[in-house]
């Protein structure tokens, strides 16, 4: 299930990180689309910019404006205003007027050139072929649209050199005359493309992008939104053609993309970041419910084992006790050795019973945080030599040399049944686990801080895998001597619970082989000295003053 766990994390998140990157590519390209149509509207733009000044001229009626040429020879008075305003854009060098019925351009015949100065169309012998080959243009498409054609004006590029305005009669569908406009090359290649294209796009930092206007039939670089970065044709992802004008020129893209770039990682720094997170989170949730329910496992182990193990433990002192009961009730057992014996065996398992319940009840206690203690100052070195006093024939009984080493120690305060139940069942546990070397030491010292108890034994000692466990409910270790020794896995939980209900400390070193060392601490008890150093104050103080006359001995 673990496994299973892991590898659907690692899928998803797999899939969340494809996904993401796959959102950071759709993002880029959502914001090179986005500026393919800055570009298409800038070739609008431009090509607004050309015939913006004959704004105006669909609204003339066109049989007027012919008939005042015919009879006087000038335009009229609307029509002369739009070509004041044109004539006074740098963009145009001059504008000239061909009548549709002319051999202008076939002949030597002059053409009309505007003059601004005074508002008039006057004939001009010389003029350049780009007038007649933007008329010529205009003429060859008007042929085919003229049948059909709705409109009194239509305008015709001659590529970047010329504009031409072909005047249309649509009531009779009839071409009255072309306006035809060279473009000022030097005005336009040098000082209106470059500067519209840094104003419209600037700095690639800004834009994302660095921008050329190329003619690419002379592979000539006409204006450029940043001169500072060379044209290099490998680098260009886009192209856009200018719409019916500018035929040889192409507007040229390289995508930098930095700042659709830096905001589109940040974007995704922070996603993978959150993402991470929640992997780790998920993944650290899965390995704790694991470890988990190890341990619950192990638990139920262990119970399931201390069940058995206490079971039989019940019914063993019961039996013998049933089993002494009989025979004393069925009154076959007179002699009176015998029946010390058998009084001797009854109570022997009945206080084995009573120990054992006793554990139980304090395991079951300390799970209901139901442990009453009464702390009080006490000495822990009285308390060491009435349990040696009591214990001492039963230890020596089973082969053991106890090993004393009580220093003067400070008062404590603690429960004192409570400090009973901790070194009876330390000293038990070394008892229990020492096989060769019947060696027991107790040693009690103080660092003028706190009251330090040890416990040592030179038995079987413990692997450094079970002492992080050796103070967990019904744990045992499982070595052949634990096999074969009797136990429940619950003194040792009972004392680190008693230890720490009583405000101390219990640590354990061990190696196997060479034996444990059990070392319990507890705060020095500091009223209790005050009140102990007074008291021992007052008592020099009388001895001074009376000396020889006091009689120490006891009584008779």
């Amino acid at each position: 299930m673990l496994a299973a766990g892991l590898i659907a994390i690692l899928g998803l998140t797999g899939m969340n990180v494809y996904s993401l990157y796959a959102l950071q590519e759709n993002t880029l390209e959502s914001a090179r689309e986005n500026k393919k149509l800055q570009i298409a509207e800038f070739t609008d733009r431009i090509r607004y910019r050309f015939y913006k000044q004959f704004n105006g001229l669909g609204s003339t009626d066109i049989n007027k404006l012919e008939q005042s040429f015919r009879q006087t020879g000038h335009f009229t008075g609307e029509v002369t205003k739009i070509l004041d305003r044109a004539a006074q854009d740098s963009m145009y060098e001059h504008i000239y007027f061909i009548p549709a019925n002319s051999g202008i351009c076939q002949s030597d015949e002059p053409i009309y050139q505007y003059q601004h100065s005074v508002h008039q169309f006057r004939k001009k012998s010389e003029y350049s072929e780009v007038i007649c080959d933007g008329m010529g243009i205009a003429r060859t498409q008007m042929k085919s649209l003229i049948g059909n054609y709705q409109y009194n004006n239509k305008i015709i590029f001659d590529t970047h050199r010329s504009i031409t305005l072909v005047l249309v009669n649509p009531a009779d569908q009839h071409i009255f005359g072309y306006l035809t406009m060279p473009f000022n090359q030097e005005y336009m290649r040098n000082d209106y493309l470059p500067h519209i294209l840094k104003e419209k796009f600037g700095s690639s930092e800004n834009s994302g992008m660095n921008v050329w206007l190329r003619d690419w039939t002379n592979n000539e670089i006409i204006a450029s939104s940043n001169p500072q970065v060379s044209y290099d044709m490998e680098k260009i992802q886009f192209a856009q053609n200018f719409p019916d004008f500018f035929d040889y020129w192409k507007v040229e893209v390289a995508f930098t993309d930095q700042s659709a770039v830096a905001a589109s990682n940040a974007s995704l720094f922070k996603n993978l970041v959150v993402l991470g997170a929640a992997v780790v989170l998920l993944l650290g949730a899965l390995v704790f419910m694991f470890i988990s329910a190890q341990k619950e496992r192990e638990l139920a182990e262990r119970q399931a084992g201390f069940l058995a193990n206490v079971t039989h433990e019940l019914k063993t002192p019961l039996a013998v006790m049933q089993a002494a009961g009989e025979n004393l009730a069925d009154g076959r057992v007179k002699d009176q050795s015998r029946l010390e014996n058998y009084g001797t065996h009854i109570y022997n398992e009945a206080v084995r019973l009573r120990k054992m319940i006793e554990k139980l009840l304090d395991v079951a206690k300390a799970d209901a945080g139901q442990s009453l203690i009464e702390p009080h100052p006490a000495d822990l070195s009285e308390i060491i030599y009435s349990y040696i006093d009591e214990h001492e024939k039963y230890i020596k009984e089973q082969g053991f040399t106890i090993h004393l080493s009580i220093d003067d120690v400070p008062m404590i305060k603690a429960d004192i049944d409570s400090l009973d139940t901790i070194l009876g069942n330390l000293v038990e546990n070394a008892l229990k686990y020492s096989s060769d070397e019947k060696y027991l030491g107790i040693r009690l010292r103080s660092d003028n801080q706190e009251v330090e108890l040890s416990v040592e034994d030179h038995g079987v000692g413990m692997k450094k895998k079970n002492i992080s466990h050796i103070f967990d409910k019904f744990f045992r270790a499982e070595d052949t001597l634990t096999a074969h020794t009797k136990g429940h896995g619950l003194g040792l939980s009972i004392v680190k619970n008693l230890v720490e209900l009583n405000g101390g400390n219990i640590e354990v070193e061990s190696e196997p082989g060479k034996g444990s060392i059990f070392t319990v601490t507890f705060p020095i008890y500091e009223e209790a000295e005050e009140v102990k150093q007074e008291n021992e104050f007052e008592s020099s103080i009388s001895l001074s003053e009376f000396g020889s006359e006091i009689n120490l001995e006891p009584e008779n």
